[in-house]
């Protein structure tokens, strides 16, 4: 199979097929005109990379699981090293909502604070503010500032978080 061809099979790019082979994490072989041959299997090695790279692990990652690329890496038994791998990049999304509740918890405890009561925001949701159209098109009046939700302030590029 040529990578043209594995590159559709899987949904993926020539240049990542590349990237993963000089990773180690996939192999070829060159044809006698030098294009790069794959076996059938390489499917299910790039499908299997492609789901661990989908759930938050790195390539360096997915190398601890290189000798069950073959297979079914979702239901095949784990490893050790394949579960260390996975609990230590579990706990770095569970820090990240932890810190997130904390600061949305404390910006909602502060004097005047009109936070909505869900951490999600409702991107479904017109903006009841937003009158349609230019001028006084007849929609509804834009709310007092007083009346609007806050806005946070942005710390990018500050190099310091909203709250320290």
């Amino acid at each position: 199979m040529l990578i043209g061809e594995l590159a559709t099979a899987t949904g993926t790019t020539p240049r990542a097929l590349r990237h993963y082979e000089q990773t180690g994490l996939l192999t070829s072989t060159r044809a006698t005109n030098g294009y790069r041959a794959y076996p059938d299997a390489a499917v299910t090695q790039v499908g299997n990379t492609r789901c661990l790279l989908a759930v938050g692990l790195t390539l360096e990652d997915v190398r601890e699981f290189e000798p069950c690329l073959d297979g079914d890496v979702l239901t095949a038994p784990p490893s050790e090293r394949g579960l260390r791998v996975a609990h230590d990049r579990l706990a770095a999304p569970d820090r990240r909502i932890a810190a997130h509740t904390d600061t949305r918890t404390r910006l909602a405890a502060e004097p005047g604070a009109r936070l909505a009561p869900s951490p999600v925001p409702d991107r479904g949701r017109a903006d009841p503010g937003r009158a349609r159209g230019g001028g006084h098109s007849g929609g509804p009046a834009r709310p007092r500032q007083a009346d609007r939700e806050p806005h946070l302030p942005s710390c990018r590029g500050t190099g310091q978080g909203l709250i320290h």
